[in-house]
């Protein structure tokens, strides 16, 4: 890790640099399953899953780049290469209907979720505040995207 004159001990910066790392890679990968379903989606819901994808995108950008930049204020490297938010769950090719990427995206709306909220938490206990906070501000805006996607899946 890059010194910094931050007020934060290495060990603290170290470990909210490893968590950023791994909630970037897996935002990048959620952005890249979204644009999916948003090219690939079919039926007669179509016009409106379309731009409720691409209506995610936006708002996952700009928390994709302060996770990246917090990342890099802490003296870490973001790492936001392909392979390297390839991750190892695969957006489904065959999806193509509605309820399919719904169901695909919520599943992976709802694991970022958890796995942001063990970061503000794990952060939070390193003694790192602020990255906590910016994470909290990551899982409001995960929570409310995936009660638009179950929405959608609701029958009733």
């Amino acid at each position: 890790m890059r010194q910094t004159r931050l007020g934060l001990s290495e060990n603290t910066r170290a470990v909210s640099a490893e968590l950023l790392q791994n909630n970037l890679a897996e935002a990048l990968n959620l952005r890249l399953a979204i644009k999916q379903a948003h090219w690939t989606v079919r039926g007669p819901h179509f016009q409106q899953l379309h731009e409720l994808f691409d209506s995610f995108v936006a708002p996952l950008d700009a928390e994709i780049d302060e996770i990246a930049e917090r990342l890099a204020t802490l003296g870490g490297t973001p790492d936001g290469r392909a392979e390297t938010a390839a991750g190892s769950n695969p957006y489904p090719l065959d999806a193509t209907s509605g309820t399919a990427h719904l169901i695909a995206l919520a599943d992976r709306f709802a694991a970022l979720g958890n796995t942001v909220r063990d970061a503000i938490e794990a952060t939070d206990t390193a003694g790192d505040a602020d990255t906590a906070d910016l994470l909290t501000g990551t899982s409001r805006f995960l929570d409310q995207s995936l009660w638009f996607l179950e929405a959608h899946l609701d029958e009733n």
